[in-house]
């Protein structure tokens, strides 16, 4: 559970859980299974099934604890005692939630070190920005989201360097995080900002908050930009960064990635520039020497230009399809999707099988999505209805209302069991949104 466990009463086969602080009711959370564990750290365990405890071991053991200590160095002690890990199977509909004294996470995470490092550092960041202080409402919900980005690449920079994740756009609320870097850049030092937040954390925690007590406290925290007017800067007003939509209002500097993303523009210029001329683009780089995110952010480029001319697909599926195939699953369901999304009809079977064992929302809602936009409804009508019993009822709901759009609708399916989204699910819900439209940050839809 996600408190400090006390007793367990053999006998009687029941666990008594307690947690000696507040958090919000939408932290709360169980878990039950065949779960074995291990220690990974001196305040860390993992734990997931048997046949998957070896591998987490294996990418976790010491390293959390690293970042907790860079964590804490940043913001301040760890107040939840306890940070165990329990990896969960692929019908967990959410890739991540960071409840106290036990995240949860989804077990296909385990098939790339990048995207497990950065998601969990995220997760960690939450107890600070998000458990030990809230956002009051789900309007500002990018106080949680956009903090414990910011705080998350602080941790990695502090840890690691460079900072891999400044090279994604990957979670779910950048446009907050670029407004909590644009105010680390108004402190001229992030380690000011760092103090900044430490105070902030100290003074609210344990507590609920909205937007202005964040933005009062850091100009009563910098007199200095106080007296500037800093929140008044034309085009870049405080309240223009909550209330306006479109991209942010300052973007941070990313030059210092661009050694890794070269080599990717590169590639993705030879595969789209006419005449196409395949094997100097297949010879020009081995994407199973490049990083996960490089690959990933080859194959976003190709999903942006989609559709794409048929013989540009037909050769990317010769030259890559197999290698993708033995890859992690951030960077299969951007080819599937690119596959969708050109009617590729020889990879298609692909598309099924994927959608046969992942049950993550952020996996199988694009895929629906983007099959119901063209010509492949009923394909995913048919895989949709053998599949449907192993799915959670929420994102079940949710897969209906996109297959039901311009259709008759769709046969009642029993979810009494779950009769609206929870927190969980609607934070998802809204990454969708903000992905594919321009939104500000308080333009929030917390409606099922």
């Amino acid at each position: 559970m996600s408190a400090t466990q006390s007793t367990y009463l053999e006998e009687e086969g029941v666990y008594q859980f307690y947690m000696e602080y507040p958090v919000p009711a939408y932290l709360v959370a169980l878990v039950a299974g065949d779960l074995i564990h291990a220690d990974i750290g001196p305040r860390s365990r993992v734990w997931a099934e048997p046949c998957l405890l070896p591998t987490a071991i294996s990418k976790l053991s010491g390293i959390v604890e690293r970042w907790l200590t860079a964590a804490e160095s940043l913001y301040g002690p760890y107040i939840w005692g306890r940070y165990d890990i329990v990896f969960l199977p692929p019908s967990f509909p959410i890739v991540a939630m960071e409840n106290p004294c036990l995240t949860f996470i989804i077990s296909s995470i385990l098939e790339s070190d990048e995207f497990l490092i950065i998601d969990v550092i995220h997760e960690v960041a939450h107890s600070w920005f998000g458990n030990a202080v809230t956002n009051a409402t789900w309007e500002e919900m990018w106080l949680s989201e956009g903090l414990a980005t910011y705080a998350q690449r602080r941790i990695t920079t502090e840890t690691y360097g460079v900072n891999p994740s400044n090279l994604m756009n990957l979670f779910t609320y950048e446009k907050g995080y670029c407004f909590v870097y644009y105010l680390s850049q108004l402190c001229g030092d992030p380690r000011h900002f760092d103090s900044f937040l430490r105070a902030y954390i100290e003074k609210y925690k344990f507590t609920s908050v909205v937007a202005q007590d964040l933005l009062d406290s850091f100009l009563n925290f910098f007199p200095e930009l106080k007296e500037q007017c800093v929140e008044s800067k034309a085009g870049l007003e405080f309240e223009r960064w909550l209330n306006a939509t479109g991209p942010p209002l300052a973007e941070p500097d990313l030059s210092q990635g661009s050694s890794l993303t070269r080599p990717v523009e590169t590639l993705f210029k030879l595969w789209t520039t006419e005449p196409l001329d395949s094997v100097a683009a297949a010879s020009s780089a081995d994407l199973t020497k490049w990083r996960t995110f490089q690959t990933v952010l080859f194959l976003d480029r190709l999903l942006d230009g989609s559709p794409l001319p048929h013989e540009v697909i037909k050769k990317l599926s010769e030259c890559y399809s197999s290698q993708l195939d033995s890859m992690n699953a951030e960077i299969r369901i951007r080819w599937l999707q690119i596959v969708v999304r050109n009617d590729y009809y020889p990879d298609l079977y692909k598309v099924r099988r994927f959608l046969e064992n992942q049950m993550s929302r952020m996996y199988t809602i694009p895929l629906y999505e983007d099959l119901c936009t063209g010509t492949l409804k009923s394909f995913a009508l048919e895989i949709f209805y053998q599949t449907q019993n192993q799915l959670h009822p929420n994102l079940r709901k949710t897969i209906q209302q996109i297959l039901s759009q311009g259709l008759n609708p769709l046969p009642a399916i029993d979810t009494t069991a779950v009769t609206t989204d929870t927190p969980a699910m609607v934070l998802e819900d809204k990454v969708s949104e903000a992905t594919n439209g321009a939104i500000s940050l308080r333009d929030v839809n917390v409606s099922a």
